[in-house]
């Protein structure tokens, strides 16, 4: 999946919950971003709202006869 497969939007905090935000992530080594759509994907889980498993990202180098340089 590519970043233009992600829908991006401005999301406007409080600071005090921008400041737990970072410091949830850094705990757990996620990005805020990151941390924000986890934390999201489970409250929607607790409500019962199904969704579809997040699309993973490939790391790393490609390999040979990947298409890359």
């Amino acid at each position: 999946m590519n970043d233009s497969a992600r829908k991006a939007f401005a999301l406007r905090l409080d600071p005090s919950l921008h400041a737990a935000l970072e410091r949830s992530a850094a705990t757990d080594l996620r990005s805020v971003n990151a941390q924000i759509e986890v934390l999201l994907r489970e409250a929607l889980e607790r409500r019962g709202v199904k969704l579809a498993p997040p699309l993973t990202l490939k790391r790393g180098r490609k390999k040979n006869g990947d298409g890359g340089n």
